[in-house]
């Protein structure tokens, strides 16, 4: 196994020529600009486009709106408009994309 230095730091690439580092970087790439879904330890929940995240798995969402943990099963309640927002990694819960956002691109 070759050690090669990358923009993540050193990482050691596996002879079929795709490493799992790279592997993950192409999937998220595919997911830039979707629609996600992220809920958070304190029962909101952030809808926008995923634009970025880092080591520490915090996430950026563009055009996000948060959604308050409601009472009652059927109404999700007014949105608050935040923009672009920064969610802590130690925060998420959970990511979902919405399936809308992916079939978008599937046609083209």
């Amino acid at each position: 196994m070759a050690s090669m230095i990358e923009e993540n730091g050193p990482s050691t690439h596996e002879q079929s020529g795709v490493s799992s580092s790279s592997q993950a970087r192409l999937k998220l790439d595919g997911l830039l600009n979707k629609n996600m879904r992220i809920r958070m330890t304190d029962g909101r929940t952030l809808v926008g486009l995923f634009l970025c995240t880092d080591r520490d798995c915090n996430v950026i969402l563009g055009s996000a709106q948060e959604f308050l943990k409601s009472t009652d099963t059927f109404s999700q309640g007014e949105p608050r408009v935040l923009g672009l927002a920064m969610i802590p990694g130690h925060h998420v819960v959970s990511i979902e994309v919405e399936a809308d956002s992916l079939e978008d691109t599937q046609g083209f």
